[in-house]
């Protein structure tokens, strides 16, 4: 049956999402406090589950576009519950960007909300929806650096500070992945109502790659040290420095032991 309305239902917050908050909330506590006798485990938990938060909201940003739009099957499908579990491909959206920051510590945009883009008219509707996710993932950068570019870290503690500006790095590096115009990425999606018919056709076999092709990209050294040199210039320009990001991904990675640089830093 086709759904023609949402119900009360539908829009209910998940348990699932209301335990991956209470994880963030609970291990960042325990990141500022100094609580866990493993600094780098604290800082973990709290990156990776807030990494998770930001993926679920980014998901939900384009659902709720889309449902404003027109497309209201996005309620039954459960996109509005915040749980990640409800994706078309929960390993694409969840497990394997979470798998990209324990292993290289980069914000790899996820994906998997089915919009049904024939309920919705209008060109503006159809790009302001693969807007939303990554304008989501600006917002959560602009909220992890605000301390930096409002000079308020007095009083914020170390570790806490250095969690808050890998976090930022991996949200800034997922909005500028997913702001590429490449087919199967949202940049793509924002483009592709604007092009001709005949672009379209031709594009359209590629978009199950472009993901794994600006990732084999990212591969070739000259192009990863570029587009990392344009995300810590991003970032020095909220206010954090290399030395906190590096001290950040150091912590998360606390298998690899730490920095005896970033054990002195203040």
């Amino acid at each position: 049956m086709t759904a023609t309305t949402t119900r009360p239902s539908d829009r209910r917050i998940s348990p699932v999402f209301l335990g991956i908050l209470a994880v963030t909330a609970v291990t960042g506590w325990a990141t500022w406090t100094g609580f866990a006798e493993q600094p780098g485990v604290a800082v973990f938990l709290f990156v990776t589950a807030a990494w998770i938060v930001s993926l679920c909201l980014h998901e939900y940003a384009h659902a709720r576009t889309a449902l404003h739009s027109g497309d209201i099957s996005v309620g039954s499908k459960g996109y509005l519950t915040l749980n990640p579990l409800k994706y078309t491909h929960a390993l694409l959206s969840i497990v394997l960007p979470v798998i990209f920051v324990i292993m290289g510590g980069i914000g790899l945009p996820g994906g998997a909300v089915f919009i049904e883009r024939n309920r919705i008219q209008g060109r503006w509707k159809h790009s302001l929806i693969s807007a939303a996710g990554p304008l989501t993932n600006v917002l959560f950068a602009a909220v992890c650096t605000a301390p930096f570019w409002l000079h308020s870290l007095d009083g914020v503690p170390r570790d806490f500070r250095f969690a808050l500006a890998f976090l930022a790095l991996l949200q800034v590096t997922a909005a500028l992945l997913n702001f590429l115009p490449v087919p199967g990425l949202d940049g793509y999606g924002v483009i592709e109502p604007w092009l001709s018919y005949n672009i379209k056709r031709q594009v359209e076999p590629f978009a199950p790659f472009g993901l794994l092709f600006v990732f084999a990209l990212l591969w070739v050294p000259s192009i990863n040290t570029y587009f990392f040199d344009v995300i810590d210039a991003i970032l020095r320009g909220l206010g954090i420095s290399d030395l906190e990001t590096y001290c950040g991904q150091n912590l998360y990675r606390f298998w690899q032991g730490t920095n005896e640089y970033c054990s002195i830093s203040q």
